[in-house]
């Protein structure tokens, strides 16, 4: 965790409510940071539903394969994540840590290995001392609470600099349900069908093919619509959980149910709330920014041209610089690989048009444009002009505290 906050962080925390069902517990086992907490368990007194979504990286982390051959049970009983060590590609070492997580953590919450789930982050390529976790698990067990929301996000920190929490609650059938969730990340981040790591929870009653049709649905346009630096971590996992414990509801089989209308744009909410938190707390980052494209030919086009602005290292560095330079956003356009025509291509600046029908705007104001670029949040907006094409994406700066954080990472 960095010494000094991001100036995007939120000025406050929600009052995050317990989800019945669920306990949780931290504790500090020294896996790389000293004096401060870096085990989250999470305990499911009873079976809950469970989906997930994981990297698409071809070279996955331990946990992550893990994760995904439990996730077939659909039912979770105990998660163990650890900060510091990523245990990606650590080969037989990572996979022998994985398997004495789970085991330790099976015994002190009394279930099967296939109801564990597990998580980690940090470190690429350092094998994994799960012994400095394994024995505390035990204790973190008897000692978890459901008021502990807050805590649980400081746990799994690597590089943010604040904890990530979100609440909201919905209507299932007349019957009100309450949905947490926490997240971590700051760098490494351009998520593929998942999130660095985030662990979200309800005490709504659902299936787990239902629960896993609304997450898959509801990354697309929250988690995978944000970047900081382009790079896809081996370990994102965002795994939802429903523990069925709100009383008086009835249990939902499908995703179709017209009584999840409500749940799924909650869910959605607080996925699109979680993921805007990590990219506000982006490595050394000082603006956020919102690049919507339209006139694309069609959605999946517009979504790799608005990715190819955000991720550009010169649209970043300009925005860092505050400088007007809409001339690297005709440049990001030109090499996505998508359809465009030059001519009929036109920016904004915030509100500032600053190019229209393949050239400057006979209008443009470099004083107009340069007020907008001083601001904290930039909307950044391009319309290609040849279809119906939409998408938005956020990212933020690329600072010299980027290139100073990951200069010395392992150190």
């Amino acid at each position: 965790m960095s010494a000094t906050v991001s100036p995007l962080a939120p000025k406050s925390y929600p009052d995050m409510p317990a989800v019945k069902g669920l306990r949780m517990a931290t504790a500090a086992a020294g896996i790389k940071y000293k004096n401060r907490t870096d085990v989250l368990l999470m305990v499911f007194d009873e079976p809950a539903s469970v989906a997930g979504v994981f990297t698409r990286s071809k070279c996955p982390s331990a946990p992550v394969d893990f994760c995904r051959a439990n996730l077939a049970n659909g039912k979770a009983r105990a998660v163990v994540v650890n900060s510091g060590n990523a245990n990606a590609f650590t080969g037989v070492k990572g996979r022998a840590s994985t398997e004495l997580t789970a085991k330790s953590a099976s015994e002190a919450v009394g279930c099967d290995v296939g109801e564990v789930y597990l998580a980690s982050t940090g470190v690429i390529g350092e094998p994994l001392d799960a012994t400095k976790f394994a024995g505390v698990l035990g204790d973190m067990q008897a000692a978890a609470t459901g008021d502990f929301w807050l805590e649980a996000a400081k746990a799994i920190m690597t590089t943010d600099t604040y904890p990530k929490v979100a609440t909201r609650t919905a209507d299932i059938g007349g019957v009100t349900v309450t949905i947490n969730g926490i997240a971590k990340g700051a760098g490494m981040i351009a998520p593929d069908m998942a999130t660095m790591l985030s662990f979200v929870a309800t005490d709504a009653d659902i299936a787990p093919a239902a629960l896993q049709a609304l997450l898959s649905e509801g990354v697309g346009p929250t988690f995978n619509s944000v970047t900081v630096d382009s790079d896809t971590s081996t370990s994102d996992t965002l795994l939802l959980f429903a523990t069925g414990k709100a009383e008086g509801q009835v249990r939902v089989e499908t995703a179709d149910d017209t009584r999840l209308d409500g749940f799924r744009t909650a869910l959605n909410d607080l996925l699109k709330d979680l993921a805007l938190q990590v990219v506000r707390d982006g490595e050394g980052a000082r603006k956020m920014v919102e690049v919507t494209v339209t006139g694309a030919e069609n959605d999946a086009a517009a979504k790799r041209i608005a990715l190819s602005i955000a991720n550009s290292p010169l649209v970043k560095t300009a925005v860092a610089g505050e400088d007007a330079n809409w001339g690297r956003v005709v440049m990001a356009v030109g090499k996505s690989g998508e359809m465009a025509d030059r001519d009929r291509l036109a920016i904004w600046f915030g509100d500032v048009r600053v190019a229209i029908e393949g050239e400057r705007d006979p209008a443009y104001s470099e004083a107009a444009a340069t007020a907008v670029m001083q601001q904290e949040d930039i909307v950044i907006r391009v319309d290609i002009g040849l279809g119906q094409g939409t998408a938005t994406v956020w990212t933020c700066d690329l600072t010299k505290e980027y290139v100073a954080i990951n200069g010395d990472y392992r150190s």
